[in-house]
């Protein structure tokens, strides 16, 4: 089972870097005031037919080969709803996928958001063709990450997966992300260790 927010959204945004997305947007966002945190995955990938998409709530239904099991969209869904939200998927062959979680923020069983920042360095290492774009907002505050503009100072997107530029980035993005008061007390901390 995946422990927290973090590590499902790198679970989602591989599914869609290996659909061939060229642009990938996540985001977080916690409206503290309505009680609620969102989650939103949504890419320009290959994208599925009506049946392959209904399949996906089925943990024993998955296109990669390297495991006979693909438990992370059913787990995400199953704490989602845990927690008085709901989870879902659409999309269109062609176009792409977009994937939506609410969760109430105060429950008891909502789990973590985790550390977003190695999250993020994960995938723009992984995948520096792709752009990738996140998005983080409580109530009215907002940081916002785009590849794009990273890839216009660096030049080369190889430059992602240096150990000095994803130390700095990592660093960068759990600063922003304290600034904000992202994730609550917790969450900043857990992103700085």
């Amino acid at each position: 089972m995946l422990e927290d927010l973090s590590c499902h959204i790198l679970d989602i945004a591989e599914n869609s870097a290996a659909a061939d997305a060229e642009t990938v947007t996540l985001l977080l966002e916690e409206r503290r005031r309505e009680n609620w945190l969102y989650l939103s995955v949504e890419d320009d990938g290959r994208g599925m037919d009506e049946e392959r998409c209904a399949r996906v709530y089925d943990p024993f239904f998955t296109t990669r080969t390297t495991r006979r099991v693909g438990l992370g969209i059913p787990f995400l869904r199953q704490a989602a709803e845990a927690c008085d939200g709901e989870l879902t998927l659409t999309s269109r062959l062609g176009e792409g996928t977009a994937l939506r979680a609410s969760f109430r923020l105060d429950h008891i069983d909502r789990p973590p958001v985790g550390d977003i920042a190695a999250t993020l360095v994960t995938l723009l290492a992984g995948n520096p063709r792709i752009r990738w774009i996140y998005r983080h907002r409580v109530d009215d505050s907002e940081f916002l990450l785009d590849s794009q503009e990273l890839l216009a100072v660096l030049e080369d997107p190889d430059m992602l997966r240096t150990p000095a530029v994803a130390e700095w980035l990592r660093s960068y993005i759990a600063e922003n992300l304290e600034e904000i008061g992202a994730g609550g007390e917790s969450i900043a901390q857990d992103q700085k260790s």
